[in-house]
């Protein structure tokens, strides 16, 4: 349970990282419009894939109870 424990905060950190970093290109608009798109387009689907992954954990941690 610790080594699924660490892989899932070690996977929420490099999550929470690339939404970070996309936010940050986001605002300060260096880039062109059809790249801003994409960008905030994987925000919201890495910000998706952050929350499956917790949700993925809670139910693995509590259907063992």
């Amino acid at each position: 349970m610790i080594g699924k424990t660490l892989e899932v905060l070690g996977e929420l950190c490099i999550g929470y990282l690339a939404t970070r970093v996309h936010s940050r290109v986001v605002k300060e608009h260096r880039i062109d419009a059809a790249v801003l798109r994409e960008m905030k387009m994987e925000k919201h689907v890495g910000t998706v894939g952050i929350a499956l992954i917790l949700i993925g954990f809670l139910l693995e941690v509590f259907l063992s109870l």
